[in-house]
């Protein structure tokens, strides 16, 4: 009677979270994503909190929810999971302007970014 499940989007072992309309440009936003690509998530987590740049605080939070998501949708364990992908993408652009001299105008852009990122479970070496 219902409707089917959807499929998952990543493997079994994965989880992920995306944050959307982040006040930034993408290229400064992944300058803070490339701080955290291939890092146990504790050690994600504190670079994000010790970081000087200003969006830190937003990834930090899509980095918390995706760990959420891995633990308490996926039965993930919170000890043995990796940034395995941080990406970001372009979202809308706010046109604004600023009057110049001699008629003109001065175009002022103002970006969006949005930001996906998914954790994997890795086995311990022993």
């Amino acid at each position: 009677m219902g409707k089917e499940k959807n499929p998952r989007r990543v493997a079994d072992n994965e989880a992920f979270a995306k944050s959307k309309m982040l006040r930034t440009s993408p290229q400064k936003l992944n300058l803070v994503a490339a701080l955290i690509r291939g890092k146990k998530v504790e050690k994600a987590l504190s670079d994000l909190t010790f970081s000087k740049k200003r969006i830190a605080g937003d990834v930090k939070k899509c980095l918390q929810s995706a760990i959420a998501n891995a633990e308490n949708n996926h039965g993930l364990d919170v000890d043995s999971l990796i940034v395995s992908e941080a990406y970001v993408g372009k979202n809308l652009t706010m046109k604004r302007g600023h009057p110049r001299a001699r008629g003109r105008f001065g175009k002022i852009v103002k970006p969006f970014s949005e930001l996906t990122i998914k954790v994997r479970q890795v086995e311990e070496q022993a």
